[in-house]
């Protein structure tokens, strides 16, 4: 809920409520039986990222431990719009994980990073990219709030979305729109970052589940997305 402690464990939720114990009647152990039209597992198909000054430094600290099997990965980096990007290639050469500039149309995939081009807003349509040259947003564009609210109204609880380095507070409305959605949200630890407003910002909404340092948001998200770690509720 909106208020509560920020927390790097969060307790069992209801969807790992969704099964019950049987009796497996071959040997007579114990068996975990799925109750009828509940996931045993929670699951996510989007981890949604944005940064602003000293995200490269973040976003290869993030990427480093990720590997290709992972959900897809959408990036908004605050970039100079009158510049050719040439983050993917960066982020490429540093880690282990497919990184491209999206593309307007293209599937989202699995495995796979798409990073927002300069002067284009990042958002999500069925399984696919959809890029908008509309409005500045906090004078952004693209805008970090604009993709989270995409992600939560596309992907809703079986979302992501993580606030790293930057300057100003773009994101913050995006990580409530996607907690109140049900997604799981994280901030970089302000005192890690190189520019702490922006992961502040989101952390004084109150709807940041986890606040981590940046060398341990990467594995925070494999263990998410394994079920290994959970929200706290």
């Amino acid at each position: 809920m909106p208020g509560a402690k920020p927390s790097r464990i969060r307790t069992t939720n209801a969807d790992d409520q969704s099964r019950e114990p049987a009796r497996d009647v071959k040997n007579g152990k114990r068996k975990l039986k799925r109750v009828p039209g509940r996931a045993a597992t929670r699951y996510y198909d989007v981890v949604a990222i944005g940064a602003s000054a000293g995200g490269l430094n973040a976003l290869t600290e993030l990427l480093r431990p990720i590997s290709g099997d992972f959900p897809a990965i959408l990036v908004v980096q605050h970039l100079d719009p009158t510049h050719e990007s040439h983050m993917a290639e960066l982020l490429s050469r540093r880690t282990s994980i497919h990184v491209k500039q999206a593309e307007h149309g293209e599937a989202i995939l699995p495995g796979s990073v798409y990073i927002a081009p300069p002067d284009e807003h990042l958002l999500v349509g069925p399984g696919t990219v959809q890029l908008a040259h509309s409005q500045l947003v906090h004078f952004s564009r693209p805008s970090i709030d604009l993709m989270f609210e995409s992600v939560a109204g596309m992907y809703g609880s079986r979302s992501i979305g993580v606030i790293l380095s930057g300057s100003n507070r773009d994101g913050s409305v995006g990580i409530r729109t996607i907690k109140e959605a049900g997604g799981t949200t994280i901030a970089q630890e302000p005192a890690t970052a190189h520019f702490a407003t922006m992961p502040q910002a989101a952390i004084s909404t109150g709807c940041v589940d986890f606040v981590v340092p940046i060398g341990e948001i990467g594995n925070l998200l494999r263990d998410l997305c394994a079920g290994k770690r959970q929200r706290h509720e």
